[in-house]
């Protein structure tokens, strides 16, 4: 047999597949770099995009990317680094109108705008060169489970035909609000299902074309909108083709918020005569990471996970990392001949070690920005030194010495009762913060663990006055 027609019979039998090792749902950031180490391992992983080849990996997105000098290396940086766009971003511009300020905010770590779409193939080619199989036109309808709940596979239609998958773990990378959890009965493990659309955002954005260069093409630009709950951005890809968005939280009215967008655009004379070229929405999640992502046979990752900075609403590298470790754990079970929840537990230990401590810290500042009036919140942040705004944006804290106390304090007159708050409320993220540093090395304690979190949340919500999100 020639070698074409070797290629075209495993093409073939690959297209008729049954059983696989490893079944990923979704060719986002996280399904790839979990399918690429999977299949880097040897081992036979498939993973099934509901888009078309062509279509696959066009996401809504600001666009902006955030530390790529360290993702994993399973999908080389040189492999990505096609996409990125613009590096010469440093800082974000975070514009108050309400103070008639704008406050220059520095950015820890590597950061570039991405051609999130150029983006959305390299890491499928990645993942690809790797070995991983992709199924497109795939759209996930069910998910299978043995008697005693064990994820076994998904059922799916491929090309309006329908397929059933088998598989020793299901990886779901299927994003926010995930199919795969309405469909699974997980009540049988601590996997995460305290989930409700009032801890998602949407997020719309348009990819905008200006005759002349904007004059902030390296920072990443901020602005609140008029209603609460929401925020516009303007992320330059280049210095002429600029990502102009809005995320708000999906109790809020989309086509306002909208509005909101289109009258800004309107309004900023570096947008008179703009073209539009695309134009997409999202949902994403701005709520801590799941309490926990697995289930036997099961994981879940990235956005389908809750996987994002809930102030900023950067995904991308945790999903890189979540893939990763979802991946190797998913590995070392299968070698270990089970895949119970203790055997996937690590994968649990290593996100929140790495970032999802910080996450969830971070989300007690987003719950305390539904209870707070936006003016009084846009004056106090006026008011902040941007050194420790983007501590407290990246790291869930900051500190502030006496005398820079004392100068946010002369500036926030008139916001005394708001610095307060903020001020009580950073303690309680910080006990938050300490209390998931010390997340369960087994499910043997989660519970205890989880009823403590519950009770530090309580303190949160009688200290912000906000509403309970969870």
């Amino acid at each position: 047999m020639s070698t074409q027609e070797q290629a075209g019979s495993a093409a073939t039998a690959d297209r008729d597949r049954r059983t696989w090792d490893v079944v990923v749902v979704g060719a986002g950031t996280a399904g790839c770099y979990a399918a690429a180490t999977i299949a880097e391992a040897g081992y036979d992983v498939v993973v099934l995009e509901r888009k078309s080849a062509s279509e696959a990996g066009h996401i809504a997105c600001g666009d902006a990317l955030k530390g790529a000098d360290a993702f994993p290396e399973v999908i080389s940086k040189s492999q990505l680094e096609p996409a990125f766009t613009n590096t010469g971003v440093d800082h974000g511009r975070f514009e108050i109108p309400q103070e008639d300020t704008v406050l220059e905010i520095p950015v820890p770590g590597e950061l570039a705008v991405v051609d999130r779409w150029e983006y959305g193939r390299r890491v499928i080619e990645g993942a690809g060169d790797a070995g991983a199989t992709f199924h497109y036109d795939t759209v996930v309808k069910d998910v299978r489970q043995a008697d005693d709940g064990t994820v076994t596979g998904v059922d799916a239609v491929r090309q309006g035909d329908p397929r059933t998958y088998e598989a020793e773990i299901v990886v779901d990378g299927a994003g926010a609000l995930s199919i795969l959890q309405d469909k699974a009965d997980l009540a049988g493990s601590t996997f995460d299902t305290n989930v409700t659309y009032s801890q998602f955002c949407s997020a719309y954005r348009e990819i905008v074309h200006v005759d002349e260069p904007v004059e902030w093409s390296d920072a990443l630009v901020f602005k609140p909108t008029e209603r609460a709950a929401g925020y516009l951005w303007y992320f330059p890809r280049t210095e002429t083709e600029i990502n102009a968005g809005l995320g708000f939280q999906m109790t809020e009215e989309p086509m306002h918020l909208v509005d909101d967008l289109k009258r800004d655009l309107r309004n900023r004379p570096e947008f008179e005569g703009a073209r539009v070229a695309d134009k997409l929405g999202a949902a994403l999640p701005t709520r801590r990471p799941y309490d926990s992502a697995v289930h036997p046979g099961f994981v879940a990752v990235g956005d389908a996970a809750g996987h994002v900075n809930p102030t900023t609403g950067g995904g991308i590298a945790g999903a890189a990392y979540a893939g990763t470790y979802a991946a190797e754990q998913a590995i070392a079970a299968i070698e270990d001949g089970t895949v119970d929840e203790d055997a996937l537990w690590r994968y649990n230990e290593r996100v929140m070690d790495h970032f999802g401590a910080r996450y969830a810290a971070l989300d007690v500042y987003n719950i305390l920005s539904t209870a707070v009036d936006i003016d009084e919140l846009m004056g106090l942040l006026a008011a902040m030194p941007g050194e420790q705004i983007a501590e407290a944006l990246y790291s869930g804290s900051a500190n502030l010495s006496w005398s820079l106390k004392l100068k946010a304090l002369l500036k926030a007159r008139g916001h005394y009762g708001t610095v307060w708050n903020l001020y009580k409320t950073k303690q309680r993220a910080d006990e938050l913060l300490a209390h998931y540093e010390d997340y369960p090395d087994s499910p043997a304690g989660f519970d205890a663990w989880q009823a403590e979190r519950d009770r530090l949340m309580e303190s949160v919500y009688e200290t912000t006055g906000a509403d309970p999100k969870y």
